[in-house]
């Protein structure tokens, strides 16, 4: 008899991560060990349960799928990585395959072709969604994106905040000109700080200056 296959979700919508979990373990063959709202707890999560594997949202507090994706992979865990998103930009998807996620599905997609996903992931075989195929086929022939890795990982929101901030922006200013809370702003500058593997105040800045010609 087949073992089940081992998830762990991690979404920061709980609606969503909750409806997900009922659904997949009511599915013959899949068994969710763990959910997280956050990817800090996820990674403890991957790290303590070694799931087979991790179902993740790209944008979540504290750490996002691509951190993650990156943590699994820099630390060799025996973890599948497959990214459930509403970001239909190539740069992400070729972001996420560059880093080894075998599964890329879109968050309106029927449930039977996220159950699809799972269980061929599970066997070795990638799997991306439908609308996500051509991409797949200009990556096949080669035909990718130039801009480097690290900047196809941020979001489009991430990426504003950079281009402001090496316009000599504050927090403050940025806020103000984006119309949301400071709050807002220092999570998007975390958010890529941790991205980018940058530590250090001014590290972020000088990246935003060096690149700000592609952002």
């Amino acid at each position: 008899m087949n073992e089940d296959i081992t998830l762990v979700i991690a979404d920061d919508h709980p609606i969503f991560r909750q409806g997900l979990r009922q659904i997949l373990e009511r599915t013959a063959g899949l068994r969710v060990v763990a959910e997280a709202a956050d990817g800090a707890e996820a990674l403890a999560q991957l790290h303590a349960l070694r799931p087979q594997i991790a179902v993740l949202d790209v944008e979540m507090p504290l750490k996002d799928g691509f951190a993650l994706a990156r943590e699994v992979r820099d630390a060799a865990l025996p973890i599948h990585i497959v990214f459930l998103t509403m970001y239909q930009e190539e740069r992400f998807f070729n972001a996420a395959l560059d880093l080894g996620v075998k599964g890329y599905v879109l968050k309106d997609s029927a449930i039977a072709e996220i159950v699809t996903c799972l269980h061929n992931v599970a066997a070795g075989k990638p799997f991306v969604s439908p609308q996500m195929s051509g991409y797949l086929i200009k990556r096949i022939q080669g035909n990718v994106s130039d801009e480097p890795e690290e900047i196809q990982m941020l979001t489009v929101a991430e990426r504003r905040v950079l281009k402001l901030l090496a316009a000599g922006k504050t927090s403050k200013q940025i806020a103000e000109d984006l119309g949301v809370s400071v709050r807002t702003i220092e999570h998007h500058r975390a958010n890529a700080a941790d991205k980018l593997d940058l530590k250090g105040g001014n590290a972020l800045l000088q990246f935003a200056i060096q690149q700000q010609a592609v952002l």
